[in-house]
């Protein structure tokens, strides 16, 4: 009998990957449905959601409202601390310099994303932060849904251009 490549605990932290991706995915959708870049993050600690945000920038008018910014700004008034040690943070897209440095700053185990942004990734894209010798360096794994958060962010922005090209 052919057993595969996985073994049956790696099903199950597949599966809660993309349980709490998902979860980030409709931050995401809350962002989109306010016309913010459709991003999401969510924050967990002992397998218990314990903060969420969306891109809130446009609304704002604030250019640190990042999702990830916002969540960790939650999550470190949920756990009284400003070190998210035993966090991880699942974000929708793969994050950008301001983010990468707030999840290295603010001690955050793991990071979980799903789209790579080529044009400000920082998780391998353009560069990779946690390549360097930070005095903490978190674990990081992209592509999870991936095609998901893809797709909604292609949306978002077919229907930003469309909406412009209209006259008014």
């Amino acid at each position: 009998m052919h057993t595969g490549c996985f073994k049956k605990e790696d099903y199950t932290k597949i599966d809660i990957k993309e349980k709490y991706m998902k979860l980030a995915l409709q931050e995401a959708n809350n962002a989109y449905s306010l016309g913010e870049v459709p991003i999401g993050a969510v924050i967990v600690y002992n397998n218990k959601v314990i903060s969420t945000g969306f891109n809130y920038r446009e609304k704002s008018n604030n250019a640190l409202y990042h999702a990830e910014i916002i969540a960790i700004n939650k999550a470190c008034n949920y756990m009284n601390s400003w070190r998210l040690i035993d966090c991880d943070i699942y974000v929708t897209v793969e994050p950008c310099p301001m983010c990468a440095g707030a999840i290295i700053n603010s001690r955050i185990r793991n990071l979980i994303f799903g789209a790579n942004d080529p044009k400000a990734g920082c998780c391998g894209s353009i560069i990779n932060l946690f390549d360097l010798a930070f005095n903490h360096i978190p674990t990081f794994e992209g592509g999870i849904l991936q095609q998901e958060s893809s797709e909604l962010l292609k949306s978002f922005f077919l229907t930003l251009r469309n909406n412009q090209s209209k006259p008014q």
